[in-house]
């Protein structure tokens, strides 16, 4: 199963979500891999620390590569990092994705990173992708590539406005690519039950119909700390109320959807 995390309005989560959904799925014995595939490398520091910054084999390499054709490739393989966490593997991230952006769209390498999770597909058993905040190259890449899609959603009226677009950009990159790809819908992440706003704009995204999950997730200032220390909530406090939302809306996904 792939599942790319998407939303083109920035700070909503995007990181966070992906890297401990994907935790929650190697704990429970899955082989796991996170495609971190926004320059700005978020995941990659969050799963790896310090360490993010002094590898040799990131995707920046990845994606050179195929603009120059070369006699002996590295293989896809070689691109994957393993991190600290058992049976959970990285496609890192590097600045230099935004340079070669531009490059990749001219030549017209939107289906490279299909073909190179294809070629892992019998070595993991779930696969999240992480993504930029644009609908840029990357973006429609992870999107092609994808089995799946799950929109993270910050209660802001701003985030409300932007999600119609979103849907809308979703459906054509299925329309044109990707017929297979499905929405699972929207996860509502920094909820504040007690505050009258967040509740507001969430009942209404479910009273149009709107696929969106549950649980919801808490804002909590513990997930602050799990970016710190480089270290995902179901590994740095497996009993706080938002990891036990993580693993419940993973294990909902789970049963619904596939691994």
């Amino acid at each position: 199963m792939r599942r790319v995390v998407f939303n083109q309005k920035g700070g909503v989560g995007k990181s966070t979500i992906t890297c401990n959904l994907a935790a929650i799925s190697a704990r429970q014995g899955r082989r796991t891999l996170v495609v971190d595939l926004d320059p700005q490398g978020n995941s990659t520091q969050y799963l790896l620390g310090a360490a993010g910054d002094a590898l040799e084999a990131t995707l920046a390499g990845f994606f050179d590569q195929t603009l120059n054709f070369k006699l002996s490739p590295r293989a896809t393989a070689e691109f994957v990092v393993a991190t600290p966490f058992a049976g959970l593997h990285l496609m890192p991230s590097h600045p230099q994705l935004e340079e070669l952006q531009g490059k990749l769209e001219s030549r017209y390498k939107i289906y490279k990173l299909r073909d190179a999770l294809d070629e892992l597909a019998d070595d993991y058993d779930c696969i999240w992708i992480d993504t930029p905040p644009a609908l840029n190259f990357f973006t429609r890449s992870a999107l092609i590539a994808a089995d799946a899609c799950l929109i993270p959603f910050d209660c802001d009226e701003f985030s409300r406005r932007a999600l119609y677009a979103l849907l809308e950009n979703v459906a054509e990159i299925r329309g044109d690519h990707n017929r297979d790809l499905a929405v699972e819908g929207i996860v509502v992440n920094q909820f504040q039950p007690r505050a009258s706003l967040p509740q507001k704009v969430v009942q209404e995204l479910v009273d149009e119909g709107l696929p969106v999950l549950q649980p919801y997730l808490s804002a909590s200032v513990r997930i602050k700390e799990s970016h710190a220390q480089a270290m995902p909530m179901i590994h740095l406090d497996p009993r706080h109320k938002l990891t036990q939302e993580f693993v419940a809306l993973h294990d909902a996904l789970a049963r619904t959807y596939g691994a």
